[in-house]
C-alpha cells in the first residue's frame, strides 16, 4: 500500500478520462522537466544550461504580465513599435525558502513625451497592471496552492 488514493477503474479503457493537458509538464531527465502547454509552446525547466528554473519563471511571469498589460497604454503614448525591455529581480529569504518580494522594473524610452503625458502614461500604464496582471493580483493576494499525487501509470 502506497498510501496514495487509486482512481476507479472505468468500465473499459477508451471510456477513461485523461487529465487535461491545456498546461503541463513532463520529466525528462534527473531535475529536468519541459513545460508544455495546449498551443504547442515549450520551456525548459530544471538545473543546468539552457533552463529556467520555477523562481526564475514565477519572476518571469511577474515582469511579462506586468508589460503585456501596460503594452497598450505605452503603444498609444509612444507608438506601436516602441521597444521596452522589462528587468526583474527577486528578494530571496533563504531561511523559509521562498521569495520576500519580487521587483519589475519597466524600461522604455519616455523621454520624446512631455512631462504631464509621460506622468500620465505612466500613472494608466500602472492602473493597467494593477487591473489587468493575473500574476501580480494572484502574488498581491497570496494565492494558496495545492499540490497532490496520483497513482497511475504515465504514457
Amino acid at each position: 500500500m502506497t498510501g496514495m488514493p487509486e482512481r476507479e477503474p472505468s468500465a473499459t479503457p477508451d471510456e477513461e478520462e485523461a487529465p487535461s493537458k491545456a498546461l503541463w509538464a513532463e520529466r525528462t531527465g534527473t531535475r529536468s522537466y519541459t513545460g508544455r502547454n495546449a498551443r504547442g509552446a515549450e520551456v525548459l525547466v530544471g538545473d543546468g544550461e539552457g533552463r529556467f528554473t520555477p523562481g526564475e519563471l514565477l519572476q518571469i511571469a511577474l515582469a511579462t504580465c506586468s508589460t503585456l498589460s501596460a503594452d497598450h497604454r505605452l503603444a498609444h503614448a509612444l507608438g506601436d513599435d516602441f521597444a521596452a525591455v522589462v528587468g526583474v529581480s527577486a528578494e530571496k529569504n533563504a531561511e523559509d525558502n521562498r521569495y520576500g518580494s519580487i521587483t519589475a522594473e519597466i524600461v522604455t524610452d519616455l523621454s520624446r513625451l512631455d512631462e504631464e503625458t509621460m506622468a500620465k502614461t505612466v500613472e494608466r500604464a500602472d492602473a493597467a497592471i494593477e487591473r489587468q496582471c493575473t500574476v501580480s493580483r494572484t502574488l498581491t493576494a497570496g494565492a494558496g496552492n495545492t499540490v497532490f499525487f496520483t497513482n497511475e501509470a504515465v504514457r
